[in-house]
């Protein structure tokens, strides 16, 4: 049997996002203590009721977000093999927070991991981001990221896209942005609000599973992100 290993953040109310993006707001529409009635049938039901922007929790970005181009895909128009891929994950835990990776620090993680960028690749990258911040207000501010010459070095080198336990692929202010507009550019898209990456470190290659909800004209969506290691 395959191993799976879990890659998602929980969604619950006020879920840590992106303060650009509306909160997430669960509750609980109804549940056990009222009865219900069907004829001479007694019963009882729960349902949650969610509101949340297509960026909440664990999610993949869809070019159309960063991409203002005519034809720019949203969520539901990604090919779905692009989220069943071969994959591997690099660590940049060393990196400082607020900061960016430069070049040479994401080529030698990747030499580190002994393992080669193939086309179509999913990179994960392990920053202890959710170690250092997840449920604290620096959450929010103070992660760190890929520096844009790293960031055209994978796109070059073939990957799919990138994945990062952060709520941005780069660090806050003008280099998020311009890391948003580079994926637009170079056609490849990145993850946000992954979790237990250092799982991952040292273990090679697994399957990365991640599809997207199909929502209609969406510019992310919530996925349920896992690696599968046969």
């Amino acid at each position: 049997m395959p191993e799976f290993v879990d890659l998602s953040r929980e969604i619950f109310h006020r879920t840590q996002t992106h303060p650009s993006h509306p909160p997430v707001v669960m509750t609980v529409w109804g549940d056990h203590d009222e009865k219900k009635y069907a004829g001479n049938t007694v019963f009882t039901s729960k349902a949650v009721y969610l509101s949340m922007s297509d960026h909440a929790g664990t999610h993949v970005d869809a070019p159309v977000h960063f991409d203002p181009r005519p034809g720019a895909l949203s969520v539901e128009q990604m090919p779905l093999e692009n989220f069943y891929t071969s994959a591997f994950c690099i660590d940049l835990s060393h990196v400082p927070l607020k900061t960016a990776a430069t070049l040479e620090e994401v080529q030698a993680a990747v030499a580190a991991s002994g393992q080669t960028i193939q086309k179509g690749d999913t990179l994960l990258i392990w920053m202890a981001t959710n170690e250092r911040l997840l449920g604290k207000p620096g959450y929010l501010h103070d992660f760190p990221g890929l520096s844009l010459p790293a960031i055209h070095w994978l796109a070059e080198q073939g990957i799919g896209m990138f994945g990062v336990e952060a709520i941005s692929p780069a660090p806050e202010g003008e280099p998020n942005f311009l890391a948003h507009m580079a994926c637009g550019e170079l056609g490849i898209t990145h993850m946000e609000c992954l979790a237990n990456l250092h799982s991952l470190i040292g273990r090679g290659r697994f399957t990365f599973i991640g599809f997207p909800l199909k929502i209609r004209g969406g510019s992310a969506s919530p996925i349920r992100a896992v690696a599968m290691f046969a």
